[in-house]
């Protein structure tokens, strides 16, 4: 555990060596992994399951140095390294996970997937399967009639993919939020899988407030009438309502002090201030449009719900985590507060189980 510990606390030094160098990215090849039939845990069948898996490192040869990375809401599985030397932009933790770097792939093969109704569907490199894949019965898409899926579901598709591996131990879980909750499930289905876990800004299972949170990302979605109450493939999707649900989550994940330092208020076109006329927008207001905008071009608004109900439906009970844990909070962030995240590791103490905590 002291040496997980170690490993995330280079991950700060890492961030600000590595940030925006091009030459310590790893070079990586994005995988399919299939399941001919999966049913969920509520008893939903799904056929011709595929989801996308990237990797760094070397597998050892006892398959005994592997470590799981699990991404964040609107996150995939490109963890790090860039598919093409002229990416602009390398995988969301390229700057902690690759040679000599916090999790180091000189020592450990780490794995990410692609998780299943994952918001990207519709962007190049991610391999989901959900409401927006076609159904093999009906050649259609499945639209609402695919099965809800939990955060159990999603752990179970990639311990397939690891027993397809040979990989019947990992030497950690690591994830960020959504991440940080599906490695919580790891450690409550399948400890002797696991010997520790990281979940980095995530407390254990949804509360009352998340739930309401999650509720309001959706709405917009659901309050389109192009959402068509989830029947809208082949024809105009509902793009202004997931654009909008996907501003809602950025101004929540990005929060008050990010706006300040960004935007302030300064207007989005000098000659056209805001106290004008109510069709003179803030910089903020244009930026999150733009961004939103595009991000939703490349997302599907049926995988948005889906992905909303897993996050609702997280309840592991972390009384009964019995993986060593290293919690990493941040005092600002909204979704998980440190209170929250305070509660789960008291809990995770109280049966003995071996923690830490960092800020």
């Amino acid at each position: 555990m002291r040496r997980v510990m170690t490993l995330v606390a280079a991950a700060a030094l890492n961030l600000i060596a590595a940030e925006g160098d091009a030459q310590t990215s790893l070079l990586v090849e994005k995988k399919v992994f299939e399941l001919p039939t999966y049913t969920t845990q509520g008893g939903g069948t799904i056929k011709n399951v595929r989801i996308g898996w990237e990797s760094y490192g070397t597998l050892n040869a006892e398959k005994s140095n592997a470590i799981l990375v699990t991404h964040f809401f609107s996150g995939t599985s490109h963890a790090a390294g860039k598919y093409r030397e002229g990416d602009a932009v390398a995988g969301y933790w390229d700057p902690i996970i690759g040679p000599g770097k916090a999790i180091d792939t000189d020592k450990y093969f780490v794995i990410s997937s692609d998780t299943l109704v994952n918001l990207n569907a519709n962007t190049p490199n991610v391999i989901t399967t959900g409401p927006s894949s076609v159904n093999p019965d009906t050649g259609k898409p499945y639209g609402m009639s695919f099965p809800v899926v939990t955060f159990r579901d999603f752990v179970n598709v990639q311990r397939a993919l690891l027993d397809s591996l040979g990989i019947q131990k990992l030497k950690a879980v690591v994830g960020a939020s959504m991440g940080a909750l599906q490695a919580y499930e790891w450690a409550a289905a399948y400890p002797e899988r696991v010997e520790r876990i990281v979940p980095v800004i995530g407390a254990a299972g949804s509360d009352a407030f998340l739930i309401a949170w999650l509720d309001v990302w959706g709405q917009p979605i659901r309050l389109d009438p192009k959402w068509n109450g989830g029947d809208y493939y082949g024809k105009e999707p509902p793009n202004a309502g997931l654009t909008a649900a996907l501003k809602v989550v950025s101004l929540q994940a990005n929060q008050a002090e990010w706006a300040a330092q960004t935007f302030g208020d300064a207007p989005a076109n000098p000659s056209k201030a805001p106290r004008a006329g109510f069709e003179n927008q803030f910089k903020i207001q244009a930026t999150l449009d733009q961004t939103s905008a595009a991000r939703a071009a490349g997302s599907d608004a049926n995988n948005m719900l889906y992905l909303i109900k897993a996050n609702q439906l997280a309840d592991v009970d972390p009384a009964g985590i019995k993986v060593p844990t290293l919690l990493i909070s941040s005092p600002t962030d909204l979704v998980f507060p440190p209170a929250r995240i305070d509660r789960t590791a008291t809990a995770i103490a109280s049966n003995g189980t071996y923690w830490s905590g960092q800020a």
